[in-house]
């Protein structure tokens, strides 16, 4: 008996990497779920990757708001109802100053980041108050939510991580007696295509070094996220709202800075890209 028994949920952006990685855990906890991508190809091929009856795949543009709404219609009409919703689907932007990466690209990233997670948590909401369903909602916390976590060279990136922080702890409150638990998941540093380097701007060439360093001690898994999620979406957070839960924190990075020296030694880093 999985953890999700009968729940449905919507992972955006879950083609690849992180989100991806929530999808296949859900189901193995018993959860249909939704695979969505701004690319049709993509959910197409996800939604093969999956036992049949498992997952619905809707191709949705976070950047837009009827595509939101009309992705949880879909979802609750396919399987009946809807339970959770995580905000997944992002973008990093170039690794460049502010005075070098072209405004509609930097725009983009809000577009997509910020924008994304606000269009999805209203249309959820919309449809959770209206069917009087105590669903939860999950948004993606990453570099910049810290206070301590600047994001040079990517800080449109940053910007939106931190204002995603301070979005859903406010609209955590703001429904708090309505059963509905809205809450903050931190994914950590996970090796995924996003921040790979396959194009790498001069200013991250300069960088890589350093950039690849840190990915060496505190990248992990997205699986690691992954049974974060399963937990939140779980009963464990019923009645409970602004909850914050990272893959990364303080016990955690302590455990991989001091550990980084002997994994190196012993060729025990993961270099994979999910």
């Amino acid at each position: 008996m999985g953890k999700l028994d009968g729940k449905v949920t919507v992972i955006t952006g879950s083609t690849k990497g992180i989100g991806r990685a929530i999808a296949r855990e859900f189901v193995r906890e018993g959860a249909k779920v939704v695979i969505t991508s701004s690319s049709e190809k993509n959910v197409r091929d996800t939604v093969a990757e999956f036992p049949e009856g498992s997952v619905y795949g809707c191709v949705c543009d976070v950047t837009r708001i009827e595509d939101l709404e009309r992705l949880v219609a879909s979802a609750s009409e396919h399987f009946g109802r809807l339970d959770c919703f995580i905000n997944n689907a992002g973008i990093s932007g170039s690794f460049m100053s502010v005075t070098d990466i072209d405004p509609s690209e930097w725009g983009k990233v809000i577009d997509t980041n910020l924008k994304g997670t606000y269009y999805g948590c209203r249309a959820v909401l919309n449809y959770f108050l209206k069917e009087n369903i105590r669903g939860k909602i999950i948004n993606m916390a990453g570099s910049g939510t810290d206070k301590k976590s600047n994001t040079p060279w990517m800080d449109a990136y940053g910007s939106t991580k931190a204002a995603i922080a301070r979005f859903t702890f406010a609209i955590a409150e703001e429904y708090r007696n309505s059963g509905i638990s809205i809450m903050l998941l931190h994914p950590g540093l996970v090796r995924t295509e996003m921040i790979s380097a396959y194009n790498p701007t001069p200013e991250l060439l300069r960088q890589m070094e350093t950039f690849n360093t840190i990915l060496d001690i505190f990248s992990q898994p997205p699986s690691l996220a992954a049974r974060l999620a399963v937990k939140m979406a779980s009963e464990w957070s019923d009645g409970k709202t602004g909850l914050y839960l990272s893959a990364l924190n303080a016990w955690r990075k302590k455990w991989l800075l001091m550990t980084y020296p002997f994994r190196k030694l012993m060729n025990r880093i993961d270099r994979r890209t999910f």
